[in-house]
């Protein structure tokens, strides 16, 4: 009896031992991928304006590039910094700022717009400025849509089944169209991938990227014609304009924004500079300053 009874209890006790053995395991090792695999990884941060204290918001640089073409196309358009954190709200929700070629039925896209509901061809629709064009067009026809609830104006466009969902985003998107639509200087950077950077970037890329963007106006007709070879690209910001300054950091934070994608390493604008992989810092030496209501994006090589 007495060896009946104390065998179970061990057979208990090995098998407590062994769990615990394999969580610690588990532990270890996903501590190891931690600190070796997703410390370095690109990714993007927003936050408080000039790296002050408050709340941020992390991200991958693809989401980062997507978020900048939505707020770019929105700005363009002329429509408020509400307009925007709504467009990006509802793109977080419906795709995580990703352009998915996937969804519900024939939802496709940043924002799951369908063909079969008259959004446009399955290609206009994985076209980011396309897509947020359409959606930007949707909401304006929504009356009075600034002042409503950021749910209630995106159901308008929508018309989704879970309506209330879009509220969950809206502090991020808030912090995100503050940056992007440059009321918030210096809030948002990016450490792109090493491969990505390490290619040579394309002047007339950029330049295309840019006037697909935020229009034609947005260069002078003699860069957007000029050499494409040259590995900086300078965008002039009207010095006679009364947002100047909030132009200017739009412009450089889609910049930073898009620098993975368009192989950027160096972004400059009011003496501040961002470099792929420090993030922004004050411009030192004299022969670094960048010319005054210019945004320089030198381009990888």
């Amino acid at each position: 009896m007495p060896r009946t009874s104390s065998s179970p209890r061990r057979s208990r006790l090995f098998r407590v031992v062994a769990a615990f053995a394999v969580l610690v395991a588990l532990a270890g090792y996903l501590a190891v991928q931690y600190l070796s695999g997703h410390k370095g990884a690109p990714s993007c941060t927003v936050g408080p304006s000039d790296g002050g204290e408050g709340r941020t918001y992390e991200l991958t640089p693809d989401q980062a590039a997507n978020a900048a073409t939505v707020s770019a196309v929105g700005t363009t358009r002329g429509l408020p910094e509400r307009a925007v954190t709504i467009a990006l709200a509802t793109a977080l929700q419906e795709s995580a700022l990703r352009n998915i070629d996937h969804g519900d039925r024939d939802s496709l896209g940043l924002f799951q717009q369908r063909p079969s509901q008259g959004w446009g061809t399955p290609a206009q629709i994985m076209d980011p400025v396309y897509a947020s064009g359409k959606f930007y067009k949707h909401l304006a026809e929504v009356p009075g849509y600034s002042r409503l609830p950021l749910t209630v104006a995106a159901q308008r466009v929508q018309k989704s089944g879970f309506p209330q969902a879009y509220a969950k985003h809206e502090p991020d998107a808030a912090l995100l169209s503050a940056a992007l639509t440059g009321r918030a200087p210096a809030s948002l950077t990016c450490s792109p991938s090493t491969a990505t950077a390490e290619n040579p970037g394309d002047a007339a890329e950029v330049r295309s990227d840019l006037a697909r963007a935020f229009g034609k106006d947005v260069l002078p007709s003699a860069a957007s014609a000029g050499a494409a070879a040259t590995s900086t690209v300078s965008v002039p910001v009207p010095a006679d304009d009364e947002a100047t300054s909030r132009r200017g950091w739009e412009l450089a934070h889609w910049a930073v924004a898009r620098a993975g994608t368009l192989r950027i390493d160096e972004v400059a604008y009011a003496g501040r500079v961002w470099t792929a992989g420090t993030g922004w810092r004050t411009e030192r030496a004299e022969g670094e300053k960048s010319p005054a209501h210019t945004v320089r994006m030198r381009l990888a090589q």
